[in-house]
């Protein structure tokens, strides 16, 4: 094998995303975007008040923040040492191994494709009705459904900060409306005054806890994604630590100032009753009665506009994730292709397209409930295992500043992921035992084995691959886990394929990783 330098053609592909084009705002748009703040407070929380009876959900989100915090101290310590658009599966490759690291790539492509494409089901089912309201038109779900698609569809592709543009548009009036609503609960309190029962811990230390965090923990979900982005940002060794803290003080704040001025609006001892006939509509209900109709209008649009921004978040999310897999050639090489024109992982952006589209289709052929069957379980599914990839993602935190300690202090290497690991593996292992509950489903249904096991048949193939890999492949396991630093440490291999070095090279210079490699 020899190294070419002959000069060829420009090539209408490209294997680097886009560099120094996402500020910190950019990032925490996307990363907010995901998290989907008003679906959050209009459908998350008041299924829960309505599903368990609980009226400690302000304080759960106040308790899952300083958890994720938590888990971020060690994340973003992380992040100063390895940027990858792969994220979870470079954290979990460079912690406990290459194997694991695909079998985590597999989970987590399972994730995220859950949680995009059942957002479609969201949208459909919360617009037609909206439509027929304002224009006497009868549309389908899928119809509705299919346009999301397409404005998806086309931004996927388009460079990286335009999609940054449109979300800081969209993300910054849906958190103002919420701001809104939020603000004329809290100076309309039931009875004339305001009051924080809710926020008492004994509301919170009750029967039904569990189920209850693993619904604040979903979410959150996205937050994690600013590493995603750090190939892409400006200066990654600052914007993803601050986008991931101010992205989970924000979310937590937010989340649980809206389920605390729920409350106060109708009363604490009234929430859980009205929860359960009202649904989705309490917050705008509240809103008609305070603040008029326009404003509610306004506030389903919002809704509407909040489940694209979610769904444009988590496609570039999905799409760059596949893309890190094929640039290491874990996934078919393909993927691992950007264009050389907007810097979007093309490849992956397109597969992730063509998947919503089959999705839309079927489920609209097989006249399946969009809203239950594809956004609720979609959304349960997906936000479980990103929980699973969170636990682990601690686990491999601390494994890999155990081999290199790299100068952190023992707080940032050890304490504080190794906290969070216990407690996130407590919630997941809560969730797991309730997972019925969570599908809304009998005890007896086969669904809440099988969403699950789904999980565990991925990572145990994903691992199976990876160690394929480690014989058949070696110079691609090598590199697993590396990303934009995978053509330098392919250098040495090549040399060492046409079995010579240059002149007075030493294997002393070699990157760490390729002499951890062979």
């Amino acid at each position: 094998m020899t190294l070419s330098t002959t000069r060829s053609r420009p090539s209408n592909v490209s294997s680097a995303l886009a560099r120094n084009r996402l500020g910190i705002p950019s990032v925490i748009f996307f990363v907010l975007s995901a998290a989907a703040p008003l679906t959050v407070v209009a459908g998350l929380v008041t299924t829960g008040y309505a599903v368990t009876g609980v009226t400690g959900i302000p304080l759960a989100f106040l308790v899952i923040a300083v958890l994720l915090g938590l888990f971020s101290v060690g994340y973003v310590a992380m992040a100063r040492r390895v940027a990858n658009a792969g994220a979870f599966y470079a954290y979990i490759a460079r912690g406990l191994g290459r194997p694991f690291g695909v079998g985590a790539a597999w989970v987590a492509l399972i994730a995220y494709n859950a949680l995009q494409v059942g957002l479609y089901g969201a949208i459909g089912a919360a617009a037609a009705p909206v439509i027929e309201q304002w224009f006497g038109l009868h549309a389908q779900w899928w119809v509705v459904a299919l346009f999301a698609w397409a404005v998806v569809g086309v931004l996927g592709v388009l460079r990286v900060d335009v999609n940054g543009m449109v979300l800081a548009v969209l993300l910054l009036s849906e958190i103002a409306i919420i701001v809104v609503f939020d603000a004329a609960n809290l100076l309309n309190p039931a009875g004339g005054q305001l009051t924080f029962d809710t926020l008492d811990p004994g509301n919170l230390l009750v029967p039904g806890v569990g189920a209850i965090l693993v619904l604040a923990t979903t979410g959150f979900s996205g937050f994690e994604s600013a590493v995603v982005f750090s190939e892409e940002s400006k200066d990654p060794r600052r914007t993803v630590p601050m986008a991931t803290y101010l992205s989970v003080a924000i979310i937590g704040g937010l989340y649980a100032l809206s389920a605390w001025a729920m409350t106060v609006a109708t009363g604490p001892d009234r929430i859980v009753e009205v929860s359960r006939a009202e649904g989705t509509e309490v917050i705008f209900n509240l809103a008609g009665a305070q603040l008029g109709g326009t404003v509610v209008d306004i506030g389903h649009a919002l809704f509407l506009t909040s489940l694209l921004a979610a769904m444009i978040s988590f496609h570039n999310t999905t799409a760059r994730y596949a893309f890190a897999l094929g640039r290491e050639r874990v996934l078919p090489a393909v993927f691992g292709q950007t264009s050389p024109r907007t810097g979007a992982p093309r490849s992956g952006s397109v597969a992730q397209t063509a998947l919503g589209l089959v999705v839309i289709l079927t489920y609209a052929v097989a006249g399946w409930d969009p809203l239950v069957q594809l956004f609720f379980w979609g959304g349960t599914v997906g936000g479980f295992g990103l929980l699973l990839l969170i636990t682990a993602t601690s686990v491999s935190v601390v494994a890999f500043f155990v081999r290199q300690p790299s100068g952190e202090p023992l707080w940032r290497r050890v304490v504080a992921p190794g906290l969070a690991a216990v407690a996130l593996a407590v919630i997941a292992l809560t969730a797991l035992a309730n997972f019925a509950d969570l599908l809304g489903v009998g005890p007896d249904s086969p669904l809440r084995w099988i969403f699950p096991s789904v999980y565990l048949v991925a990572a145990v193939v994903g691992t199976a691959w990876g160690l394929a890999l480690r014989g058949r492949r070696p110079d691609v396991y090598a590199t697993i886990g590396l990303g934009a630093e995978r053509a330098t440490a392919l250098l040495p291999l090549q040399r060492a394929a046409d079995g010579a070095a240059p002149p007075g090279a030493d294997p002393a210079d070699e990157p760490a990783e390729t002499k951890v490699a062979r």
